[in-house]
């Protein structure tokens, strides 16, 4: 499948993979269309999905099975009256039914709205007018039903709630009856373009209401690299990433370029994530490649890992977060795969990544994805040297690259903030080492300016987070008289070391982030708390830190 969609397939460097590396996008690309019943098509019982759940079910679903369904909820969602561009908003956890009502969207030429479990009513409220969203596909579960009726009354483009069960309330629509009782699909003669949206997703907020990132229909052939390349999958690949489907990070592991590359997509649905139910997932049904933010790892090396068949585990990558070179060193000294990190965001897929052919730095993300034109720079818009810390940003003189977002969907003003002069900037800062590695920094809004001093949080948490007594750490600054900032650390301890918590421990942390990194870095303040505020997405909430501390700029 991938040799349709890639010049050049096979190859042998880094230099090879980024002089040779082009997507040959087709005129109305659909991914439901020229993928999965491409599949269904040519190799109808090659498996898509392996699923299971915490309650001991297993469903494998082939392409013909897909195709089948997906053509059920295509036609079922047409009878309901959704068809090209409305907007549907997809609240299904992990759950087999979002793939399957993902992709019915695709063929319908309707915008996918992907949304975490975990939004109130207001919530629900705010994405529903904001995006005039037509109907709402979820789990029927006491929580999610209860706050969707709360909000209900103020969304008036609502017209339909779906539920996919357990619960089917009163007055709302069945999905499984639904498909049960669908007619043929009838494939629409217009379903999309290239440019029409495709899915939108709200980012987390971490300051003001959470923005609407929209992708158009050639959006998964930008994640072909995320996939093959960096995953570096195939067709024997059977690869889990640990995320919820309302994410963006399901878009980037769960579903478009694990598919083209040709793996088969795993998936624990689970309620609550134990490291030693996922090592025995891993270790049962032998899963091959395997990604996951940090904090997973880190959880996942407490345990013991001698207990567990790993024997199949070939790949392990990292993203969500930085990655401590400290969990880097512990899981390689443990399994002998070395992870490899990437850097991306809602707006794009994988901007940088640790390829195949490059050894990874532990703590960096890697080098440019050549599907970008990644660059580090000033205030003014010139690339930075060697060393010197700057923005990250995509340049688009010459065009938007595939993978790259539209904008911000109507926020024209947002949109230009971020996105001028041919160039969209990031937000994050980082700087390049004499190989051409790339090292992240922190939000430009994070980073501390100290005595002339710019530190970023990322460092220092690094040097706090090998302390032994450190769970969880973050790094703000505070208003100084004489310095402008100090460095701030705000720890979450151990439980073991809770009853040390004192001016003593404070002073042995600050010694040993002394010692670990450069002096002038250290946390001058240190405060323990029980917990760290965090997005709904589980990112720490630094702003609100700085803002507890008086420093909200």
């Amino acid at each position: 499948m991938v040799e349709r969609f890639l010049k050049q397939i096979s190859f042998s460097s880094h230099e090879d993979f980024v002089k040779n590396y082009k997507v040959v996008v087709p005129d109305n690309f659909n991914f439901a269309y020229d993928v999965v019943d491409a599949y269904a098509a040519e190799q109808p019982q090659k498996r898509a999905i392996c699923w299971t759940n915490d309650k001991g079910e297993h469903i494998d679903f082939t392409y013909a099975r897909l195709k089948e369904l997906t053509d059920k909820a295509a036609s079922y969602f047409q009878s309901l009256g959704i068809g090209k561009g409305d907007m549907v908003m997809l609240i299904l956890k992990r759950r087999y039914e979002w793939w399957i009502s993902l992709i019915a969207l695709h063929k319908i030429g309707a915008v996918a709205i992907p949304a975490t479990h975990l939004l109130t009513d207001k919530d629900i409220i705010y994405r529903c007018n904001a995006a005039d969203i037509k109907a709402i596909v979820c789990v029927g579960n006491d929580v999610i039903v209860e706050h969707i009726e709360k909000a209900l009354p103020k969304c008036p483009t609502v017209k339909h709630i779906i539920s996919v069960g357990p619960e089917i309330p009163d007055g709302w629509d069945d999905f499984h009856k639904g498909l049960d009782n669908a007619a043929p699909f009838v494939r629409p003669e217009n379903v999309n373009s290239n440019s029409d949206i495709m899915l939108m997703y709200f980012t987390s907020g971490t300051t003001g209401e959470p923005k609407m990132v929209i992708h158009d229909f050639t959006y998964p052939l930008g994640h072909i690299s995320t996939a093959y390349i960096w995953h570096h999958l195939n067709d024997e690949s059977l690869h889990l990433t640990v995320a919820d489907t309302g994410w963006a990070k399901a878009a980037w592991g769960k579903i478009y370029g694990q598919l083209i590359a040709g793996a088969c997509l795993f998936v624990y649905d689970h309620e609550k994530f134990t490291p030693a139910d996922m090592l025995e997932m891993i270790s049962k049904y032998k899963v091959t490649s395997f990604c996951a933010p940090p904090t997973v790892f880190r959880f996942m090396i407490r345990e013991d890992l001698t207990k567990y068949d790993l024997s199949a585990l070939k790949q392990c990558s990292i993203a969500g977060e930085a990655l401590n070179p400290s969990v880097y060193e512990q899981f390689y000294k443990l399994t002998g795969i070395k992870m490899r990190e990437a850097f991306g965001q809602t707006e794009t897929t994988a901007l940088i990544m640790t390829d195949p052919w490059i050894e990874p730095k532990p703590g960096s993300m890697g080098k440019p994805c050549p599907q970008y034109d990644v660059d580090i720079v000033d205030e003014e818009g010139n690339s930075v040297e060697v060393g010197e810390h700057g923005n990250i940003v995509i340049r688009t003189d010459k065009g938007r690259p595939v993978g790259l977002f539209m904008g911000y969907y109507r926020n024209e003003e947002k949109t230009k903030e971020v996105w001028h002069d041919g160039r969209y900037y990031t937000g994050d800062v980082a700087w390049r080492d004499e190989d051409g590695y790339y090292w992240y920094v922190g939000r430009n809004d994070d980073v501390i300016k100290s005595s002339g001093y710019r530190i970023g949080p990322f460092e220092v948490e690094s040097a706090v987070m090998t302390h032994p007594a450190v769970v969880e750490c973050a790094i703000t600054g505070v208003p100084d008289p004489i310095r402008g900032q100090v460095v701030k650390a705000t720890i979450v301890l151990g439980k073991e070391w809770k009853d040390k918590a004192g001016d003593d421990l404070k002073k042995e942390i600050q010694d040993h982030v002394k010692r670990t990194t450069a002096p002038y870095k250290y946390p001058r303040v240190v405060e323990f708390v029980d917990e760290l505020p965090k997005t709904i997405s589980g990112k720490i909430r630094r702003k609100e830190i700085r803002k507890q501390d008086g420093n909200d700029e």
